[in-house]
């Protein structure tokens, strides 16, 4: 049987995470969650892996939830939908959460929870040909599980819009609203740009840095949060990385965690 999900590790310590789902569009069903949560969250450990490239193979990236197990789910208790929805809930946060930069390239139909994948990387490449779309609405649901990474990044107001209408988003309005950063055909490119940019940071600072924007991100800007960043950088002045940052920058080499230090 052909795995749903493909992990590769290169050199540089690129992981590659491939949805491999062809002939279902890439949807989720409980397996690939599954697979999904475990991958993302041996990457997150892995001290080997700088960055994770997560595309679809055939397609599409990811056409939201297989018609099967949605079949399957309205034969579930409310209780068993519950525990199902928080699986999926609990894969998008170790996705969102991992400590690596994450670099989703979107192709085709990107529906439903796949769209919740996207909102949960870092950096998006968006191909001319993708339709990115909040379908739940037309199907009597809603996308409640996606909800809070999808509008932690496309905002509340663009929300309003996508969640009740269910329009088609093409790759440059994904640009727009947020939801990509790119758009462009040639994603290889794109991606090899993103990760020479990612191998000249420190591992630990990238982490952080990542972190930060989550603690962050729609906070006032009170004295306790004033204190907060303030210890932020000051662990991060005191760490064997920033010691090494700043020593490298006042004697005029790489640090040691670049390529070719």
């Amino acid at each position: 049987m052909t795995a749903s999900l493909l992990v590769t590790l290169d050199d540089r310590g690129t992981a590659r995470v491939t949805l491999n789902r062809p002939d279902k569009h890439n949807a989720f069903d409980a397996e690939l969650i599954a697979e999904l949560t475990a991958a993302f969250t041996a990457i997150s450990a892995d001290p080997k892996v700088r960055a994770v490239v997560l595309r679809g193979n055939g397609p599409s990236f990811c056409a939201g939830a297989d018609a099967a197990w949605m079949r399957a789910s309205a034969d579930l208790s409310e209780a068993e939908n519950r525990a199902d929805a928080q699986r999926l809930s609990a894969m998008l946060a170790t996705i969102n959460d991992c400590p690596k930069p994450v670099i989703a390239v979107a192709h085709g139909s990107v529906f439903g929870g796949g769209v919740g994948l996207v909102a949960c990387a870092d950096l998006v490449i968006a191909r001319s040909n993708t339709r990115f779309r909040l379908s739940e609405v037309r199907l009597g649901l809603t996308p409640a599980t996606i909800s809070p990474f999808v509008v932690g990044k496309i905002g509340a107001s663009h929300a309003r819009r996508y969640f009740t209408t269910a329009e088609d988003i093409g790759a440059e309005q994904a640009v727009h609203i947020g939801l990509a950063h790119i758009h462009t055909d040639d994603a290889d490119l794109q991606t090899v740009h993103w990760l020479t940019a990612i191998d000249q940071g420190a591992p630990g600072a990238i982490a952080d840095a990542k972190a930060l924007v989550r603690d962050v991100a729609d906070r006032p800007i009170t004295d306790e949060l004033r204190a907060l960043t303030a210890d932020r950088i000051a662990a991060r002045r005191a760490s064997d990385e920033g010691r090494e940052g700043l020593a490298a920058f006042i004697e005029k080499r790489k640090p040691k965690w670049a390529p070719n230090a």
